[in-house]
């Protein structure tokens, strides 16, 4: 029997594709939901709360303590090259897991040992010119 123009035919391929959409249509319902539960949250929040503005809720607060002195702190920068050098390693560590496995698989051996040894190897440089420079000494 000829088809029409107007008739389609519903196979396994039309299937998956609404069982494909599906899936996204449920993530940004969720997503919908979401915004929703945060708007309405922040929203209440703003009818709710009481607002009278004194001297002392304008005060700057810290830790219960009254601000004295200056407003400008100094922190010194070895505090952030400790947390940079943390997260060069911590990345190295990451990369490092990879490889390992990689390395397991025929044919990569050598290839990936050799990438390894180079990454490591910056890394290396990088911490020697680090501590070339004084940057690693605490005082």
């Amino acid at each position: 029997m000829p088809q029409t123009s107007h008739e389609t035919v519903k196979g396994p391929t039309a299937v998956v594709a609404s069982d494909y959409f599906h899936s996204y249509a449920v993530v940004g319902l969720l997503v919908a939901v979401g915004v929703l539960f945060v708007a309405v949250a922040f929203g209440a929040g703003r009818l709710l709360r009481p607002v009278v503005p004194t001297p002392e809720k304008l005060l700057t607060y810290e830790c219960g303590v009254d601000p004295v002195g200056e407003g400008w702190a100094h922190t010194q920068v070895r505090y952030y090259v400790y947390a940079f050098l943390y997260v060069i390693f911590a990345v190295d560590s990451i990369f490092l897991f990879p490889w390992a496995t990689v390395f397991a698989a025929p044919g990569y051996g050598a290839t990936t040992l050799v990438e390894m040894f180079l990454f490591l190897g910056f890394l290396a440089v990088g911490l020697l010119y680090a501590y070339k420079k004084g940057v690693l000494a605490w005082t």
